[in-house]
């Protein structure tokens, strides 16, 4: 099977990795060759640690890497099995690679989006095909993380989705569905959890170190909710808690400030080299 990931970031070179490991033709699609050569570096050096740890053998880590081609140009997926959207959380951004993947696309062939919080009803909408949108949310880092959230738009078919839970589980992952709404389930509740721990930096109640040691030992989470929000940007917590914000109307899915000021100084976390953590 060939699968198309459009978007070469972090999360889209983690599905190419976990699609080629399964034993699938991957093309990985971007707008820029640095975009492409950064994501196929990455996948390179996530595959080479698993086969450091044994995970993996090197003659399949040199098959997984021979079978993801990356390219520039769209018309290089038009013979794909499945497309997978990975491009960033925008969604004018979105509905514009929608509008493009749906015109090259063969009619039966289902578009995924990655989406962390964004409406898949309203993705689909812009398509011809909209029964054969839905939502396949990755966790960060993909190839270690077993959960894909399965999002089914208000127009979504019972059989792509049953295609959907199908390939997700061939690839390895456990799918969990779950409803159309701003956040799904996880970033529902991680981000405002990580939002409320901004605000009890922000208000002076604890230290990052403090607020961070008070979940992971006291509530037994592996790691605490800034290095976490370090770990996923801080520019798409925040992206995360506007739409929850937005979608629901209710004040409390508010963006505490210290997070908006944090990523107005480009104090983004791991990515930047500074978030709540200097890395």
């Amino acid at each position: 099977m060939k699968i198309a990931i459009i978007g070469a970031g972090t999360m889209g070179n983690g599905i190419a990795q976990v699609c080629a490991m399964a034993g699938h033709q991957v093309v990985m699609r971007d707008i820029e060759q640095k975009f492409v050569d950064s994501g196929l570096a990455r996948i390179e050096k996530s595959l080479s640690k698993f086969a450091e740890k044994g995970k993996i053998t090197d003659a399949e880590m040199k098959d997984a890497v021979s079978r993801i081609q990356g390219t520039l140009d769209l018309s290089d997926c038009k013979n794909a099995d499945f497309v997978i959207e990975a491009v960033i959380e925008n969604m004018d951004l979105k509905k514009d690679v929608f509008r493009e993947l749906d015109a090259l696309m063969h009619k039966d062939i289902i578009l995924a989006t990655n989406t962390s919080s964004l409406s898949v009803t309203e993705l689909a909408a812009v398509t011809s095909r909209p029964d054969k949108v839905i939502g396949m949310h990755f966790m960060n880092p993909v190839p270690l993380m077993k959960l894909v959230e399965i999002i089914r738009a208000l127009t979504t078919s019972d059989e792509t989705t049953q295609k959907i839970v199908e390939l997700t589980t061939q690839l390895g992952k456990i799918p969990v569905e779950a409803r159309d709404y701003p956040g799904f389930i996880s970033n529902r509740i991680l981000c405002p959890m990580i939002n409320e721990a901004i605000f009890c930096l922000y208000e002076g109640i604890g230290t990052e170190e403090a607020i961070d040691t008070v979940m992971k030992l006291g509530m037994n989470h592996p790691m605490g909710p800034l290095a976490l929000a370090d770990l996923i940007g801080l520019d798409v917590v925040l992206a995360v808690m506007n739409v929850l914000y937005t979608g629901f109307k209710d004040s409390k899915y508010r963006p505490c400030p210290l997070l908006v000021k944090m990523v107005e100084a480009g104090h983004l976390g791991r990515k930047t080299g500074k978030g709540f953590y200097e890395y």
